[in-house]
């Protein structure tokens, strides 16, 4: 009989903390590399954060900030927040979603898991 007790399948607070921290890593770095699966899991997210991101409101932000990582971005003096407030959502005005692309790439060496690149359009 088979160990109930194993980690084959993942409880729902690990994948909350993977979620946020990749949604935080995509809107730093506008890019990363991961698992297709969890490509897919943290696309409907991140296209959450870019909608709070256009309505700039203070409830608007205090919703990101309970969310997303308080990293520093790639603009000088700003952190995660202020950077998609202030600069990416801005971007995406005009659009009604779909602020995100998934690409798929060459299958995992070590355990050939299939991977994907999620990145902004």
């Amino acid at each position: 009989m088979a160990n109930p007790k194993q980690v084959f399948r993942r409880n729902h607070e690990w994948w909350n903390h993977v979620e946020r921290n990749l949604v935080t890593d995509l809107i730093v770095h506008g890019e990363i590399k991961t698992t297709l699966e969890r490509a897919k899991r943290i696309r409907s997210k991140v296209e959450k954060m870019i909608t709070l991101g256009k309505l700039n409101t203070l409830a608007s932000r205090r919703q990101a900030i309970k969310y997303l990582r308080n990293v520093p971005s790639k603009v000088a003096n700003k952190d995660v927040v202020q950077y998609l407030f202030d600069i990416l959502a801005p971007k995406y005005k005009t659009r009604n979603g779909g602020y995100t692309r998934i690409t798929k790439i060459a299958n995992a060496q070590g355990n050939n898991a299939k991977m994907a690149i999620i990145s902004f359009v």
